[in-house]
């Protein structure tokens, strides 16, 4: 999945068109409350009248752990998001995600590949075509419609949810050579239960690929392009990293603010532990800038600063 506004960004100058902070967008909580007032010291009878008898206590029946419920997927913005990608991926995903990918997969004829939140199933069908045996999985039901009318039948697309993977009935423990996960994991929370599902479904010495926005430079409505006169540079601010941030992203900008999805932040190292502790370990790291060429007095600098600042982070972890 791809967040609209960072690829507006990605394209450099003017900053007031391709900054996110420039976008209006509706709060989703309140900014500024009041403070709580302090709760009273508990008192052992419960209240403070003489003589009041305590009560016993009731605890609630004990109930099994729910599931994940809290659902990230993009079934409400699946039009919205098909318009963007279409059937063939969008720019970025066709010049530089893709190809990157599939370079780090080194994908083998008749290997079996799952793609983790696969949308409308476009890598699935370049896997497809380059002799895999490829399922994708997506939690938007619109989407895995889309992807199922669009794509051979050969290919197997399920609904479910990518922080359980091994719930699936379809989805059997150590049968998969591959997987991948292209511009979705920051779409997901947590993601300590994608990667443990991830690692039980890979065959020994299986790998995975998991491509992402850069979390270093793009950072969501916390990193700009700017400008500096004096040195007649472009660069890449950056106001947040470490701290994990969770932030709304208006699907429909100017049209229907109550319309947004979430994207979150986290710093790399969020990352790297979460595969190490499923037991996928990281052997392959690349950073892919833009492919994007700017005219104008700006140019050299606005091409020198894509080629410096990457866009894009995709990391190849194996099976222990």
């Amino acid at each position: 999945m791809i967040l609209q506004w960072i690829f507006r960004a990605a394209m450099g100058p003017p900053v007031a068109s391709c900054s996110p902070a420039n976008r209006r967008t509706r709060p989703i909580v309140p900014q500024h409350l009041p403070p709580m007032a302090p709760r009273p010291p508990r008192d052992s009878s419960h209240n403070n009248r003489p003589g009041a008898a305590r009560r016993p206590r009731q605890r609630p029946a004990s109930r099994p752990p729910a599931p994940h419920t809290r659902t990230t997927d993009w079934s409400d913005v699946a039009d919205w998001y098909d318009q963007l990608v279409g059937s063939e991926g969008s720019e970025y995903q066709r010049q530089v995600v893709f190809p990157g990918v599939l370079k780090l997969l080194k994908l083998q004829p008749g290997e079996h590949v799952l793609d983790v939140a696969c949308g409308q199933g476009v890598l699935c069908r370049i896997m497809h075509e380059r002799g895999a045996i490829v399922t994708g999985i997506d939690a938007a039901d619109p989407l895995i419609r889309i992807a199922r009318k669009r794509s051979d039948p050969a290919i197997t697309f399920l609904r479910g949810d990518a922080r359980e993977l091994t719930r699936h009935p379809q989805l059997h423990e150590a049968s998969f050579d591959a997987i991948t996960c292209v511009l979705a994991i920051q779409n997901i929370d947590p993601i300590a239960p994608v990667f443990a599902g991830m690692a039980k479904l890979l065959k020994p010495g299986g790998r995975c690929v998991i491509a992402m926005m850069h979390p270093a430079f793009r950072v969501p409505k916390a990193a700009f392009w700017g400008w500096d006169e004096q040195k007649q540079v472009q660069y890449r601010r950056v106001d947040h990293y470490l701290l994990p941030r969770k932030e709304p992203i208006i699907t429909h900008p100017g049209k229907d603010p109550r319309r947004y999805t979430w994207t979150f932040h986290r710093p790399l190292q969020s990352y790297i532990k979460a595969l190490s502790h499923a037991g996928l370990l990281v052997d392959a790291l690349e950073e892919w800038p833009s492919h994007k060429q700017s005219e104008g007095g700006r140019a050299k600098a606005e091409n020198l600063a894509r080629r410096e600042i990457p866009l894009f982070l995709a990391l190849r972890a194996i099976l222990s």
